[in-house]
């Protein structure tokens, strides 16, 4: 989860001019106080890895409850970035929310191009913005909003 989770601040790292150790350290930091965030605000959710012939290659958190499936967090590694992984997960996802009759939420980054396409090519919708970010939903056909 920490190789996946550094993998996602690559672009920041190669901003600052630190040498390895200290961005390690900086990394390991951040991991660990992010791991107790959603421990603490989301410690219903399931924390999973996502395996490709039994090697991680990145990560899936999503919190269930009776009014959403909300995905709290995708993030796959950059070697297996445009696989289709990451637009298979979230397709399964939208299934279960189908079979549930419920909305499917995210937040992503306003400055994530990638994701932003990926998830309005999906159906997304942006419902709010919240400071860096942007509630996205996703309704089946006669689901609840």
């Amino acid at each position: 989860m920490r190789e996946v989770y550094a993998s996602t601040r690559d672009g920041e790292m190669a901003l600052v001019d630190w040498d390895d150790a200290a961005k390690q350290q900086f990394l390991d930091q951040q991991f660990r106080a992010q791991s107790e965030h959603w421990a603490i605000n989301h410690g219903g959710a399931d924390f999973d890895l996502i395996l490709v012939d039994g090697d991680p290659i990145g990560r899936l958190y999503v919190e269930r409850s009776d009014e959403e499936i909300h995905l709290l967090d995708i993030a796959v590694l950059a070697a297996h970035r445009d696989s289709g992984v990451g637009t298979r997960l979230v397709r399964e996802l939208m299934d279960e929310a189908e079979r549930a009759g419920l909305p499917l939420r995210l937040h992503v980054e306003m400055f994530n191009d990638g994701a932003r396409r990926l998830y309005d090519r999906l159906g997304f919708t942006p419902v709010a913005e919240r400071g860096l970010y942007v509630l996205m939903e996703w309704n089946p056909a006669g689901g609840k909003s």
